[in-house]
């Protein structure tokens, strides 16, 4: 099993910048890809970005690329998503999640995801 919680989300002004943290506990995700997800107020959960196991290949919505920075440190099992320029559309609930041990490659399917945190809220103000 993994614990994922995530932490770092706030309040931000259009514009403004936000880091997100995921923390891994129990088995490491050190072998298998890891991603953000969020849900919008009224909406379906929908997917923001993956990461590969080695952190070598990244895959982002069309809706944050150039906006968003996936990172990942296996050494401490930590996943990142820096925020940038951040839109009132942003808005939502952020979801760290992990595939089973051993699916090293990333993907924007959250069936593909077995381990999920308890989310974290991200509010943009326009």
């Amino acid at each position: 099993q993994v614990q994922l919680v995530e932490s770092g989300g706030g309040l931000v002004q259009a514009g403004g910048s936000l880091r997100l943290s995921c923390v891994a506990s129990g088995r490491t995700f050190s072998n298998s890809a890891v991603g953000w997800f969020r849900r919008a107020p009224g909406k379906e959960r929908e997917f923001v970005a993956g990461i590969n196991w080695s952190a070598t290949s990244t895959l982002y919505a069309d809706s944050v690329e150039g906006r968003f920075t996936i990172s990942r440190y296996n050494v401490k099992n930590t996943l990142n998503l820096q925020m940038d320029n951040l839109k009132p559309e942003d808005t939502g609930v952020y979801y760290c999640a992990a595939r089973t041990a051993g699916w090293a490659l990333s993907s924007s399917r959250a069936l593909d995801y077995t381990y999920w945190g308890q989310g974290t809220q991200v509010t943009v103000s326009s």
